[in-house]
């Protein structure tokens, strides 16, 4: 079964009810062009690097506004709502960066907390340690949707393929990637990493980002992007400004790109082993 499908680019900024009424604005328009599935950014509640100025906004997941807004969203358009993430406050004082898909019912259909810590060190003094405010998701999530089998990622996770392959041996003919990719990582990669899960997997790739210069100075690549079990882009926007990008996703579209290059049925076991190379004159120590 076919189905319209568009990932929301937004700015999100430190403000989690301006950001809730772009994302209604968005999500709207989104379904007036026939998407049954949407798909918000990371991070759609708010950008706020002061984490003491967050953390006195953040709510737990029942008293949470873009929770609401999303379940609201998806009952009133009849749509599967997927809110690509928002920090939701934990009893243990940490957060959780969440992901929620809501049915056309508006009720939770599923949650998944990102696995991976974007704790890195980037050229230019660029530095993150999101486990320092985060509790890491342990569990990685495939659902069974009318119109196809949808697995969970967030942003960091992309870089991580071996969960994208364990939810693809396990029947995911669509990945969903919402983020908030830095400018600089986005430039060398945010493309590559896309398409390369996509074609590695035989799997629709769905990318909601955000973009642009945002409130709280940081600076998002942009450019979601919706790619085709081949790694053709089928729909794409530009590095700064809200935006919706809608694509149509056929999942018989995995079945024919499996049987061409039957990769994850040909995969083998192995072993590795470290051995000492042959040098000039005898072995190496």
């Amino acid at each position: 079964m076919s189905f319209k499908a568009a990932a929301i680019q937004m700015c999100s900024g430190v403000d989690p009810q301006k950001n809730a009424a772009a994302m209604a604005s968005l999500v709207r328009e989104a379904a007036d062009q026939g998407a049954i599935y949407v798909q918000t950014p990371e991070m759609t509640g708010m950008l706020q690097r002061d984490r003491a100025a967050a953390k006195a906004l953040l709510r737990g997941e029942a008293d949470d506004l873009i929770v609401r807004t999303g379940s609201e969203l998806a009952k009133d358009l009849g749509i599967y709502m997927h809110v690509g993430s928002t920090a939701i406050a934990l009893d243990d004082g940490k957060l959780a960066n969440r992901g929620y898909l809501f049915g056309p019912d508006g009720k939770v259909l599923n949650r998944y907390d990102k696995i991976h810590m974007f704790d890195v060190d980037l050229d230019n003094g660029e530095s993150w340690r999101e486990s320092a405010a985060y509790r890491p998701g342990s569990e990685a999530r495939v659902l069974s949707l009318p119109f196809a089998e949808m697995g969970f990622a967030i942003c960091y996770d992309v870089r991580f393929p071996a969960l994208f392959r364990a939810q693809a041996v396990a029947g995911a003919q669509v990945m969903t990637v919402p983020a908030a990719f830095t400018k600089q990582t986005g430039e060398a990669h945010w493309e590559i990493l896309l398409r390369a899960r996509a074609i590695e997997n035989g799997v629709f790739v769905i990318a909601a980002a955000q973009a642009g210069v945002h409130e709280d100075g940081r600076e998002t690549f942009g450019h979601s992007m919706i790619v085709d079990p081949w790694g053709k882009v089928l729909a794409s926007c530009g590095p700064t400004g809200e935006a919706v990008i809608v694509a149509d996703i056929d999942p018989t579209a995995v079945k024919a790109a499996h049987d061409k290059i039957p990769n994850l049925k040909n995969a083998r076991e192995f072993s590795i082993e470290r051995v000492a190379g042959e040098v000039a004159g005898g072995v190496a120590a």
